[in-house]
């Protein structure tokens, strides 16, 4: 446990800049440790090539993945992406044509027309995730890599490496790529459309934006920001860290010590620390509970109106479905009942069953446990399909008294069910599915529980 390694000769050219010349294997002589995010397993990080990842021995996790000139990779691709979003927001979304009557948008449109139909909320749900928060996100990319690249971090780089773990689940382009597409297949038989430059601008700002994401190489990063501190002595791989009194910064990674009588915040980002999320389940069953009140107003009533020669029809999510299976419609109507109905209460149940069986967890089932939580953590975000699919059909839809769509209130209903599942998983703690179980002995559980709490 307490040998040394010799770290291997780094695989890049001499010649690049000091952040990406030198990975924290090189810089550092000594093992580097980490506890697992997922399941609290403390293990010593292996020297890494390009390309190369490490993975939790215990839940397979991935720790770290390494990237060849991971700084100038993701300052590349970030400016690429901001060029493609300012050419989105700059020409012509899509048009359409129905019966001699036109009309064109812009990407900017599918949000302000929502504001008209007095949908304010859901406006800003739609522009901030498809558009503001990406652009936040890139520019603090742009910002802190560029620090990096001089070797000279910029004033604000640790707050704003911390922020860009924050900002990842809440943009949303993909997804609105896919909305936009379920979008023009449910127009294209009834009108014409014609894509204009800003839909394939977007489609390629959403693909370089999830490059970028990827690109980030944050245990590179925070290595090159603000070094690595030692560990605290004695921490012990092969363990938990909570059985050790430690635990692992969620943003840096960094191994702290803590105590359960006082706040504890990282030495290397500052981020708040705690053994386990406080009151992680009880939290995780109030927001499941909000969530499935949302849900049944979002079912009841018409999440849009679509009024053509003075006959209006309200159209529930479910009924959607129906007309769009009528139709002949069958993958659109797929993609939709998927995204409205299966991922919803999928993740619904998903969670909830993970909150019951949290406390009677044992290692034998944890990992199957932990995979059900990636799941649902991971396809939460593509229920907001629906809610930008009646953003793009409000706002292009517009043919006087041909044709109009106006947004029902169950979009809102519906917007806050995905919003209220996002957060019931990130308030749930996976390392619970890996705590030993509560037994009739009072000290164990009193320790447990105080775990537990935080």
């Amino acid at each position: 446990m307490s040998q040394h390694w010799l770290p291997k000769r780094p695989s890049l050219h001499v010649n690049a800049p000091l952040v990406d010349q030198q990975p924290p294997e090189i810089r550092t002589q000594r093992r580097r440790l980490r506890a697992c995010h997922e399941c609290d397993w403390v293990s010593a990080l292996p020297p890494l090539k390009s390309g190369e990842k490490a993975s939790c021995p215990r839940c397979s996790h991935v720790l770290v993945k390494r990237h060849r000139y991971p700084a100038q990779r993701s300052m590349a691709l970030a400016a690429a992406s901001l060029i493609a979003l300012l050419l989105a927001v700059s020409y012509p979304f899509v048009s359409f044509s129905y019966s001699g009557v036109s009309n064109r948008i812009e990407l900017s449109e599918t949000a302000s027309t929502l504001i008209t139909f007095h949908q304010p909320v859901v406006a800003i749900g739609v522009v901030m995730t498809i558009v503001v928060l990406p652009a936040v996100y890139l520019l603090g990319t742009l910002w802190l890599q560029y620090g990096l690249l001089r070797n000279d971090p910029l004033p604000f780089s640790r707050s704003t490496a911390r922020s860009l773990s924050h900002l990842t689940p809440w943009m949303m382009a993909d997804v609105f790529i896919v909305g936009a597409l379920v979008s023009l297949f449910k127009v294209a038989g009834l009108a014409d459309i014609d894509l204009g430059l800003a839909f394939w601008a977007f489609c390629v700002f959403a693909i370089l934006l999830l490059m970028t994401v990827q690109s980030i190489d944050a245990d590179w990063m925070w290595f090159a920001l603000e070094g690595e501190p030692l560990v605290p002595e004695g921490t012990q791989t092969g363990m938990s860290a909570a059985a050790q009194r430690l635990t692992s910064c969620p943003t840096c990674g960094l191994i702290n010590r803590i105590s359960p009588d006082r706040k504890h915040h990282c030495v290397r980002c500052h981020e708040r620390l705690h053994p386990r999320l406080p009151h992680s389940i009880q939290r995780t069953w109030a927001l499941l509970a909000a969530a499935t009140v949302m849900y049944i107003p979002a079912n009841i009533y018409p999440i849009m109106t679509t009024t053509s020669l003075g006959d209006s029809s309200p159209s529930t999510i479910v009924g959607g479905i129906v007309e769009l299976i009528q139709a002949g419609s069958w993958p659109v109507a797929g993609v939709i009942f998927v995204a409205s109905i299966i991922v919803p209460v999928g993740k619904l149940c998903a969670l909830a069953w993970l909150c019951t069986v949290a406390n009677r967890s044992h290692a034998l089932n944890a990992q199957t446990r932990t995979t059900l939580y990636r799941i649902t953590e991971f396809i939460g975000r593509w229920s907001m399909v629906d809610i930008f699919v009646v953003a793009i059909l409000v706002a292009l839809i517009r043919a006087d008294s041909l044709m109009t769509v106006n947004p029902g209130p169950a979009a809102l209903a519906f917007g806050s069910v995905v919003v209220l599942t996002m957060l019931a998983a990130m308030t749930f703690d996976p390392r619970l599915l890996w705590d030993a179980p509560i037994t009739k002995h009072p000290g164990r559980q009193a320790a447990r529980k105080e775990i537990i709490d935080g």
